[in-house]
C-alpha cells in the first residue's frame, strides 16, 4: 500500500483516550500510535512501558504519526492515567471471574460516541502483550470489550487490538458514503440523458434488425436499459457511447 498520508487534506481528530499499560515494547507502541492517528485519536496514555520513554523504536515505528508520539503521557499507576476520565472500556480476550458487562467493539464504540458527544470524558485501556489486563486494571472499566473471534484462536497483538477498537470508534462519526460514483471533471448523466441514449441505441438497432421478434421487442429494450443503467454512466460517457453509435451505424461524419 501507498503511505496514504495527504497534509492537504482535512485531519478527523478527536475522541477516546488510549490507555496502554505496561507495554513491553517500543515498536508496539509506535504501530498503536500509527493506528491510533488512522482513526483520528491522539490522547495516549502509556503506564510504565518497560523499555522506557521517549523509546526511538516507538517513534520510527509509528511511520509518521508524530502527533500522537510527541504527546504521549507517561503515568505511574493505571489509577493515575485514568484519573481525569468518567467513562472507561477496557479490552479483554479471556473470560474473568468477576461480574463484569462485556460487549463487543461495534456496541463499544457506539456507546463511546454517544457519551464523547455528551461531553463526558472516555477512554479505552489495553494490557500488555503477553498478559492483557490484571484484574485490579478491570476495576476501572464500566465495561469490558471482547472480540468475537475464532474461540481456538482469538489472540491478537497490540495494534491489532488499538486499531479494531479505533476503526469501530471511526465508523460511528461522520464519513463519506461507503460507495459512491468518483465523475472527475464530468457529472453522472441525468435521466433524459440517458433516455435520449437509450432510444438512439434502440433506433439503430431496429435499423439493423437486431429486434427479430416484434413480440420480444419491449422485454428485450427493458433488459438493455436495466443493464445499460446499472453502468451509472456520467454525461461524458453517454456522449461518448453516442458517438459509438454513430460510427458503427456509419453516420459519423467521415464513416463509410
Amino acid at each position: 500500500m501507498t503511505s496514504g498520508q495527504n497534509p492537504t487534506l482535512p485531519s478527523v481528530l478527536g475522541g477516546p483516550a488510549v490507555i496502554l499499560v505496561q507495554p513491553q515494547m517500543g515498536e508496539n507502541i509506535g504501530a498503536c500510535a500509527r493506528a491510533m492517528l488512522n482513526c483520528g485519536l491522539t490522547d495516549l496514555r502509556l503506564v510504565r512501558p518497560r523499555d522506557g520513554w521517549p523509546n526511538e523504536k516507538a517513534t520510527a515505528n509509528a511511520s509518521g504519526a508524530d502527533l500522537v508520539i510527541d504527546n504521549a503521557r507517561v503515568y505511574e499507576t493505571t489509577a493515575e492515567a485514568v484519573a481525569d476520565l468518567e467513562v472507561v472500556f477496557a479490552t479483554t480476550a479471556r473470560g474473568r471471574d468477576m461480574i463484569q458487562r462485556f460487549v463487543t467493539p461495534r456496541i463499544a464504540a457506539e456507546e463511546m460516541r454517544a457519551r464523547h458527544a455528551a461531553g463526558h470524558r472516555v477512554g479505552v485501556m489495553f494490557g500488555p502483550e503477553r498478559t492483557g489486563l490484571v484484574n485490579d486494571d478491570l476495576t476501572y472499566a464500566q465495561t469490558l470489550i471482547t472480540v468475537p473471534l475464532n474461540p481456538a484462536f482469538a489472540s491478537l497483538n497490540l495494534a491489532q487490538a488499538v486499531l479494531l477498537i479505533g476503526y469501530e470508534w471511526f465508523q460511528t462519526g461522520d464519513l463519506p458514503p461507503e460507495r459512491f460514483l468518483h465523475t472527475g471533471a464530468t457529472r453522472p448523466a441525468t435521466k433524459a440523458e440517458l433516455v435520449n441514449y437509450f432510444e438512439h441505441l434502440e433506433g439503430a438497432l431496429d435499423r439493423t434488425g437486431f429486434f427479430t421478434s416484434p413480440a420480444k421487442r419491449p422485454s428485450m429494450v427493458r433488459t438493455l436499459r436495466n443493464a445499460l443503467e446499472r453502468m451509472e454512466m456520467t454525461e461524458q460517457e453517454v456522449r461518448t457511447f453516442h458517438g459509438v453509435i454513430a460510427a458503427l451505424t456509419g453516420k459519423r461524419k467521415g464513416a463509410p
